[in-house]
């Protein structure tokens, strides 16, 4: 079964994720209720990663059976191969879906690329490259071979909110001043670096655009 009982993080993203979800989980509910008109503060409950789920996180079919939610128009076999990513976060606020991706510093951005065999390899390429032409980006660049790691999660937001009419959002979180392991030290650092990433990806005002979030937190605000 595709769950990960992570236990509790040393560092990173995982650590400030964590702590971030089950000790301050008011800063990060009240930032996606003001900024998703018609999710309700108070209806937002959390999945993962909780202290007493020992921190797991899931892939595949074990996130969608964790939001109990199932995908009755492309199901997500037909889309995407066992070996999907690993969701930082998981949350519901009713009919609503949120899928947390987190970063602590900037090389997390650029992932390597995808590492499976060549069925597996044919399928996730094409649905790199449906969700690329629907997004209109016209840049040759091969989503498969860099920046993996935003690509295939965008590709999941289209696999939802487009092909399967799932009012889903794709919240991705960055966190400012760890030190630790020599991240951004202000929001407009990771600004700058997202602003390359979708430039080189061909992404502008792209289909999907308004069922994103950004979010930064300062570590050095928690204590």
């Amino acid at each position: 079964m595709p769950r990960y009982a992570e236990g509790i993080a040393e560092r990173g993203s995982q650590k400030w994720l964590q702590y971030l979800i089950n000790s301050k989980p008011e800063l990060i509910n009240e930032d996606i209720a003001a900024s998703v008109a018609g999710i309700n503060l108070k209806d937002i409950v959390w999945l993962s990663p909780l202290r007493d789920d020992d921190y797991a996180e899931y892939r595949d079919r074990a996130f969608l059976r964790r939001l109990k939610l199932d995908l009755e128009k492309v199901t997500l076999p037909e889309f995407w191969p066992r070996g999907g990513p690993v969701w930082d976060g998981l949350a519901r606020a009713g009919s609503n879906i949120l899928l947390v991706e987190a970063k602590a510093h900037i090389p997390e951005l650029n992932t390597s690329p995808i590492k499976a065999s060549q069925k597996s390899r044919e399928q996730i390429f094409k649905s790199l490259q449906e969700t690329k032409e629907y997004l209109g980006s016209r840049t040759h660049v091969d989503w498969s071979s860099c920046f993996y790691q935003y690509t295939n999660r965008i590709a999941h937001l289209h696999l939802l909110r487009t092909l399967n009419k799932v009012e889903a959002w794709l919240v991705n979180i960055y966190f400012v001043d760890d030190k630790d392991i020599n991240g951004p030290q202000s929001p407009e650092e990771w600004q700058g670096a997202i602003r390359l990433m979708k430039s080189h990806l061909g992404l502008g005002r792209h289909a999907l655009r308004k069922f994103e979030l950004s979010l930064f937190y300062d570590i050095l605000k928690f204590e």
